[in-house]
């Protein structure tokens, strides 16, 4: 429950402050332009709100709703999510958004998409600034990589080291790594101390590669125990630290890729049991490890798991093996390194819509749980900070897309009437704002279903 109100109030802290400024850039051009703002609402507010004032000498109520689905701007002389028709009846007033020039509407309208873009390359900055950004060059992970099934099937073997693909040279792992090979016509790996190159596949998905379990690639990560706790299975059986694991259940195994595989497994047939007695069959299973002081010298030992399966040993990580790349910036250096990490970070998400029009794309759209979810369990600034420039990039591009009801559709329909000095009837931008108004909520029902399937366990 605690982890779960941790995600909630990060989630909303950051919807909350995305909303506010998106609409506050609407509200910006709007001034600059004078055209009246109406309202300026956080939430929606159907039926009531929960905190509204508007102050003296003043035409904007601003307001916060109960429903926390995003926020509006209700501009004067617009057609919008409101659907306000009546004003649309009336004569058009100086101060109204139909009276303005074209350009200014245009402006008005790109202004909330404008702040968001803006935002998310301001708060990269920011998180570069502060923390800095660290990670592990594929080059120096000596061990080499762990590749699932479909992977050696391609060619890939266990402890190639990846170096580059086609078209670039694969530096981090990270999800642009899986995106690389996902696109990549071939990649090459040092592999025994030669290059090796593979021929990819051309219908590679970076969602198949990602949902698959094990994943396509993760780094090898030997079996060695780091330490060992009291009172646990493995201290019963007579490990300690520096030993290497090297079977369990009768499986060999070489790394900790390969034990979870192992406990996975486990998991999926403990979800099965039915009495005591099944689980503690799943649970009683063989470990066969080799000591530290003589690697040579092996020992098997029968153990009875936790409950939860687990075998009461801290394993070794990246940082164990592999020492860690930082890098630092500086105040002004830190903005173009952020801007360059921001378009990187909108243009993998660009690339990934692709996905979207397919089987899997569907049933990888996740709603409001899906999203909180991406925030981590305990209080990180620096994580919630990237998530955050994450959210503003998305509603950026979400919301440009030329979707009536969306801020792409209205900048659709204000090019057109620039190109053609034509302008749109009234009636066809009601419709149009109905339909993209219905594709939206279709969305929404779809994204969130998906989450519930997932949390039933159906997906």
């Amino acid at each position: 429950m605690e982890v779960f109100l941790i995600r909630l109030l990060q989630f909303m802290l950051a919807i909350s402050i995305l909303v506010l400024l998106h609409e506050g850039g609407h509200f910006f051009f709007a001034k600059l332009f004078g055209v009246r703002v109406e309202k300026f609402y956080l939430f929606f507010d159907p039926w009531f709100h929960l905190f509204e004032f508007k102050p003296k000498r003043s035409d904007t109520t601003y307001g916060i709703g109960w429903l926390p689905l995003g926020g509006y701007c209700k501009i004067s002389g617009m057609i919008d999510e409101s659907f306000d028709t009546e004003q649309m009846k009336k004569p058009a007033q100086p101060w109204e958004f139909r009276s303005k020039p074209t350009w200014q509407r245009l402006l008005i309208m790109v202004g909330g998409v404008l702040v968001n873009f803006l935002l998310a390359l301001f708060i990269y900055a920011m998180v570069l600034f502060t923390w800095g950004d660290s990670y592990y060059a594929l080059k120096d992970m000596t061990y080499g990589m762990k590749f699932n099934e479909s992977a050696k099937e391609i060619g890939f073997r266990d402890g190639d080291i990846l170096l580059r693909t086609d078209e670039k040279t694969l530096d981090k792992f990270d999800v642009d790594m899986y995106r690389d090979i996902a696109n990549a016509g071939s990649v090459t790996v040092l592999r025994g101390g030669r290059e090796v190159t593979i021929t990819m596949p051309e219908d590679m998905s970076l969602l198949t590669m990602l949902k698959e379990q094990p994943v396509f690639v993760k780094p090898f990560i030997p079996a060695d125990v780091d330490s060992v706790l009291a009172g646990t299975p493995a201290q019963k059986a007579g490990m300690r630290k520096g030993d290497k694991l090297l079977a369990i259940g009768g499986t060999d195994i070489d790394s900790w890729n390969e034990f979870d595989d192992c406990i996975g497994r486990l998991q999926d047939v403990m979800t099965s049991a039915k009495t005591g007695a099944d689980s503690l069959k799943v649970r009683t299973t063989t470990i066969v490890f080799a000591h530290k002081d003589n690697p040579a010298k092996t020992d098997t030992a029968q153990i009875v798991l936790t409950p939860e399966l687990t075998l009461g040993v801290g394993r070794t990580y990246l940082n164990t093996y592999y020492k860690e790349v930082k890098l630092e910036y500086g105040f002004l250096e830190s903005f173009p390194a952020g801007a360059v990490y921001g378009v990187n970070v909108l243009r993998g998400y660009v690339d990934d819509m692709k996905y979207i029009f397919t089987a899997d794309g569907a049933k990888s759209l996740g709603g409001f749980g899906a999203i909180g979810s991406l925030f981590p369990p305990t209080w990180d600034w620096m994580m919630f900070w990237r998530m955050t420039a994450f959210l503003s990039i998305i509603l950026a591009f979400m919301n440009i897309l030329p979707i009536p009801a969306l801020d792409g559709g209205h900048v659709l329909f204000l090019l057109y009437e620039m190109i053609t000095r034509r302008k749109p009837s009234e009636n066809f931008l009601i419709r149009a704002e109905y339909i993209g108004f219905g594709i939206l909520i279709l969305l929404m029902v779809v994204a969130n279903l998906n989450d519930i399937l997932r949390w039933l366990g159906y997906m």
